[in-house]
């Protein structure tokens, strides 16, 4: 089971940090790779940040030796709350650069943020100097991580405008979109089934609303508790659980509204309607913040969206 970080002894703080900085010399040495042929100069760049990260291992290793002996206890990333799993796209081929330099800036902000954390948990002096001299280090691949884009396109200029848009991103949008997404997708096959089963606006409305805020419980508690925010800068776990709740419950409750027109086939028209309105609210949403391209969004969202409409319709009808 993962830890919370703040349990953690100075002993496993360090072991872990000799973890993240072998992982993250290795996937920049994979982005290197990945990216040689057709940008040699971000290559070179990703090569000599995972050289540095060799060196900071290599710090961290004698540090760790020297107060604590040679056994190094195996603690991951993926054994602590509060790091983003990682999509492992470093081993697709050809790599995309665009999506390189988002990983190259959350990678380095979260290590940044471990630091920080870290030293407030730690109280021997050695350890504390070189988890700041570390830190600071990070600090600045952050700063090269950011400038990929002014290389990649010289004529787009990174501002704070835009930190705090991806800030925003990271916060409310996307655990807002995956809520949205559950809301209108996962409900439904019960308000439909509902509906088609009593051929009564009254029935679909009381399924649809139930499902809706069950939905919406459901979510905000997996989501505030699935992350603490302390490393990946998401945000405190109670306003991305509200937000993600209350998107769900909102994309259960539009299509549900129309029921509670009398005449059960002008409120299933509507229903319908509504359901195409969010799902294409959705597609907009994946283009304009997740840079998915439209026509891509539209197709995965409706396909998932059409599915789970007939299997209610169908369910219904039996």
């Amino acid at each position: 089971m993962a830890r919370n970080f703040k349990e953690l002894s100075e002993r496993e703080i360090l072991a872990l940090a000799v973890s993240l900085e072998e992982e993250d010399g290795r996937i920049y040495a994979d982005f290197a790779d990945g990216l040689r042929e057709d940008y040699p100069a971000t290559a070179k760049l990703f090569e000599d940040m995972r050289e540095e990260e060799s060196g900071h291992r290599a710090a961290l290793i004698q540090t760790y030796r020297e107060r604590f002996g040679e056994h190094i206890p195996l603690i991951r990333r993926q054994d602590v709350k509060g790091f983003v799993q990682r999509r492992p796209f470093w081993l697709t081929r050809p790599l995309k650069i665009a999506e390189v330099r988002k990983q190259a800036e959350i990678m380095e902000l979260e290590t940044r943020r471990f630091y920080q954390k870290a030293i407030t948990q730690v109280s021997d002096a050695g350890i504390r100097k070189l988890l700041g001299d570390l830190e600071e280090v990070e600090r600045k691949h952050q700063v090269a991580a950011e400038a990929l884009e002014a290389e990649i396109t010289p004529d787009v200029e990174k501002s704070e405008e835009e930190a705090q848009r991806r800030l925003f991103v990271l916060q409310i949008v996307q655990p807002g979109l995956a809520g949205l997404m559950d809301g209108s997708v996962s409900t439904l096959a019960p308000v439909f089934a509902a509906a088609f089963a009593t051929k009564s606006s009254h029935d679909a409305f009381l399924v649809g609303l139930a499902a809706s805020i069950g939905a919406g419980i459901s979510m905000a508690f997996a989501e505030a508790l699935s992350d603490d925010g302390s490393l990946t800068g998401r945000g405190r776990p109670v306003l991305r659980g509200a937000v993600t709740g209350f998107m769900t419950a909102a994309g259960g409750i539009g299509h549900t509204l129309p029921f509670l027109i009398s005449n059960f086939h002008v409120a299933f028209i509507a229903a319908v309607i509504v359901v195409a309105c969010e799902l294409g609210t959705i597609a907009w949403i994946r283009k304009k913040y997740m840079d998915t391209p439209l026509l891509s969004a539209a197709f995965q969202v409706v396909v998932g969206g059409v599915l789970v409409f007939i299997a209610g319709i169908w369910i219904g009808s039996a």
